[in-house]
């Protein structure tokens, strides 16, 4: 008995010894996110511009010297300067399949598949798919597979409400996201529609701020034939300006042709500068970003008018550098 006792007591001091080495490298389990907000570092921020002429031709041919940058009417320092050319292309094609387009339906069917045979390039470039009625969902995933993509288009059926908002922000936050560094990749979303939103559950403010985040430019097809602007049509105008982008209101599908023709130039035919905002500031706020040609008001400067800062700077963020 004498002998069993400290035998025992050996045993229980070597089992908790390695119940604690055991703990020790156990990995940590990573911490579920508060909620599904990209934060940004905001010790540097990263616009893609074209700019253009009076008659709507690209200039591609300036300097970094050329432009200024200016937050909340305060002049910045730009830190790099690129002139961006042909950029690997990510591309979302959001589709509206509610009733309320029922009437031009294969309109938007034939407008979608001519923008994939005018713009899209399959050894580079990217395109998902998404149909939004009450709900949104993915049609085709990230691919370059352009039978797949054009049968997805042919096989839609209208009926339904209308979650363009919602769209957006899927489209945005799970899929034009993920390939990075940001920089390298042009990324755009396509939206036919009427702009009747009436089942989201993301607000119209939400959905942009996503679309900002995630350095995505709007290209909006507006479904509407009566001439007359609706409120749907001052929607599209908006998410297309906010971004850096544009409305189109045609009435056939020929009427697009050289409207593609130039959203394809554009997004290959870009800039991009880089800066790091004084006053620098994590307050969570929507900051207004104007990029202006020195001393050339005949040309246009076509990009995103401002960025969503985080509530607060990620530990470790420093001065931005990667």
């Amino acid at each position: 008995m004498r002998k069993i006792v400290p035998f025992l007591l050996a045993c229980l001091l070597l089992t908790g010894q390695q119940q604690k080495k055991n703990q020790q490298h156990q990995p940590a389990r990573p911490q579920e996110p508060a909620d599904d907000r990209i934060i940004l570092d905001v010790t540097r921020v990263n616009i893609l511009f074209t700019v253009a002429d009076k008659k709507g031709r690209f200039v591609t041919n300036l300097g970094r010297e050329d432009f200024e940058v200016f937050e909340t009417k305060k002049n910045q320092n730009i830190l790099e300067f690129t002139a961006e050319t042909n950029l690997p292309l990510r591309l979302g094609i959001l589709i509206d399949t509610s009733n309320s387009i029922r009437d031009r339906f294969r309109f938007i069917q034939d407008a979608a598949n001519e923008f994939l045979k005018s713009v899209m390039r399959p050894e580079v470039d990217r395109t998902v798919l998404v149909s939004f009625d009450t709900s949104a969902q993915m049609v085709s995933d990230l691919t370059n597979d352009m039978e797949k993509l054009e049968k997805g288009i042919r096989d839609l059926r209208p009926g339904g409400g209308t979650a363009l908002y919602d769209a957006i922000y899927f489209s945005c936050r799970d899929k034009l996201i993920i390939d990075q560094p940001r920089h390298k990749f042009r990324r755009a979303l396509v939206i036919l529609s009427d702009g009747d939103d009436n089942q989201s559950k993301y607000t119209r403010e939400q959905a942009l701020e996503m679309a900002q985040k995630t350095d995505v430019v709007i290209y909006a097809i507006s479904t509407n034939q009566t001439r007359i602007e609706t409120e749907g049509d001052k929607l599209l105008r908006y998410l297309a300006r906010e971004t850096g982008g544009m409305a189109f209101f045609p009435f056939k599908v020929q009427d697009l042709q050289q409207s593609f023709t130039n959203i394809a130039n554009e997004l290959r035919s870009q800039y991009n500068i880089l800066y790091r905002p004084e006053p620098l500031r994590a307050d969570g706020l929507y900051h207004t970003v104007d990029v202006r040609v020195r001393n050339r008001k005949d040309l246009v400067v076509r990009a995103r008018r401002g960025y969503y800062a985080p509530a607060a700077l990620s530990p470790g963020s420093g001065d931005g550098q990667e």
